[in-house]
């Protein structure tokens, strides 16, 4: 019988544990594994809260359809009939322009319009803004394959105007990051690989639009549960052991003990593991490894993360005075604005809130605006609902207001960051049955999540010398 311990109960350990419980179950595996979180539940960022009628989302409220990942997990819990898409019928986005939403022109397929009527005639870019972008079609590809941050590609290829008006609001929310600073092959390289391919962007959106095809009809680009996202995390703990599940108490130290290792939890017990899963943010991975190996330890301190906060409120529809015609808006930082970003909740998801409210979420913080996530909850409500005043013309009072804090949750894939991550997994390497994983290496959305945690559970079952069955 062996033993593997996965630390961290987010979505990727919890993927991984569900995944080796699985091959265990079969009986062909002798193998046992244990999910050791610090906090009482499982889920890390995922955090839904049903309260009043309301289905209130703390961290992401869906997952892409286009990364299979996510919809392939959900089909193997038996959740396809619990799964949703977003509302077809009002899904427009919006920017603010000088205080003013605009409408996202019609086509615009990641930064680039794929129609060009409705781009010309949208305000959101000057006439010699759009001339600049158009000049992709005439500059030359990056001669070198080195990596650069996501603002020089842009502002190189399509102009200052739609790095500050398009590019940075729409992109960087993702990362919650500074785009001069955040790494284009590791955080979106179909850009560079569409330079390189198509030798403009404008000409590769354009064959891409041509070729892609959804996943199935009854999927929109992005899908959630239809009692939140906490309902996968609730199906997943359901599924593991009971008695194969830590929580309340995490592990605070690792050490080698001859071909297996001994985990330390903070209730003083101790775990004898043939192979150990990191499945935990950088920074605590490094405290844990810090004995074993201070060199990786000091390389995985050096992945930088950023707080972040998300206000939801809720208001009676009656006498309600926005429209909330579509799925929200984002904020550039030229706007001077305190929010990042406000999903229109009830437009996006209609089931998240019954018929007499609505429901918005604002999004605050990120790279250079931490302290305005850090702050006591009065003072985040009070700013996010005078920042809806001004945009948004919202006077009335919320009936409910939730607030959720994620100090120090959102790694930054900084210039260099596959580099550093390749440097890792490396030295990882030469501690057998050791492995690091989740969103501080190979993606942050929750159906990247899900694969890593599946392709690090593989790479258990081949160093344990199992047949991979996942």
């Amino acid at each position: 019988m062996k033993t593997v311990a996965i630390v961290g109960g987010g979505i990727t350990g919890l993927a991984a544990a569900y995944y080796l419980e699985e091959q265990a179950k079969t009986g062909v595996l002798p193998l046992t594994s244990r999910l050791i979180e610090r906090l009482p539940q499982c889920g890390g960022k995922i955090r839904t809260d049903r309260m009043n009628g309301f289905i209130i989302e703390g961290g992401p409220d869906s997952f892409i359809s286009m990364k299979p990942w996510g919809i392939e997990l959900c089909q193997r819990l038996g959740l396809s009939e619990h799964l949703t898409g977003t509302n077809p019928n009002q899904k427009q986005i919006y920017l603010l322009r000088k205080g003013r939403l605009a409408e996202l022109p019609e086509g615009i397929m990641a930064l680039m319009p794929t129609r060009l009527w409705p781009f010309l005639k949208s305000p959101l870019i000057s006439p010699l803004g759009k001339l600049r972008m158009g000049l992709d079609l005439f500059i030359p590809p990056k001669a070198d394959k080195q990596d650069e941050s996501l603002a020089s590609f842009v502002q190189r290829r399509l102009g200052k105007e739609a790095l500050e008006r398009i590019a940075e609001p729409l992109l960087a929310g993702i990362y919650a990051g500074d785009p001069k600073q955040m790494s284009l092959a590791s955080t979106f390289p179909q850009f560079r690989e569409i330079e390189q391919k198509h030798g403009s962007l404008t000409r590769g959106m354009l064959a891409r639009r041509r070729a892609v095809t959804p996943v199935s009809s009854r999927y929109t680009m992005f899908m959630t549960l239809k009692e939140g996202m906490g309902e996968l995390v609730e199906t997943l703990t359901k599924r593991l052991d009971p008695s194969a599940r830590i929580t309340g108490s995490g592990a605070i130290g690792i050490q080698r003990r001859s071909t297996a290792y001994e985990l330390l939890l903070a209730d003083g017990r101790r775990l004898e593991a043939d192979a150990v899963i990191l499945a935990t943010p950088a920074f605590v991975t490094a405290g844990l490894l810090k004995q074993i190996d201070p060199l990786l330890s000091d390389r995985l301190i050096k992945i930088p993360y950023v707080s972040t906060a998300t206000v939801s409120l809720a208001y009676k529809r009656s006498g309600f005075s926005h429209p909330l015609n579509g799925f929200g808006f984002v904020v550039p930082r030229s706007e001077k604005r305190k929010i990042l970003a406000c999903t229109w909740t009830s437009t996006k998801f209609p089931h998240r809130a019954d018929s007499d409210h609505v429901l918005v979420r604002c999004f605050v913080g990120g790279a250079g605006r931490e302290e305005l996530a850090l702050q006591d909850e009065g003072s985040l409500i009070k700013m996010v609902c005078e920042d809806l005043k001004a945009i948004m013309g919202i006077s009335a009072e919320p009936v409910l207001t939730k607030v959720y804090r994620w100090e120090k949750a959102n790694p930054q894939y900084n210039i260099g960051h596959l580099e550093r991550v390749a440097e890792i997994e490396k030295m990882t390497a030469q501690h057998p049955g050791l492995f690091v994983t989740g969103a501080a290496y190979r993606g942050v959305g929750v159906a990247d999540c899900i694969h890593q945690g599946l392709q690090t559970a593989e790479k258990v079952l081949a160093h344990l010398r199992f047949t991979k069955h996942v």
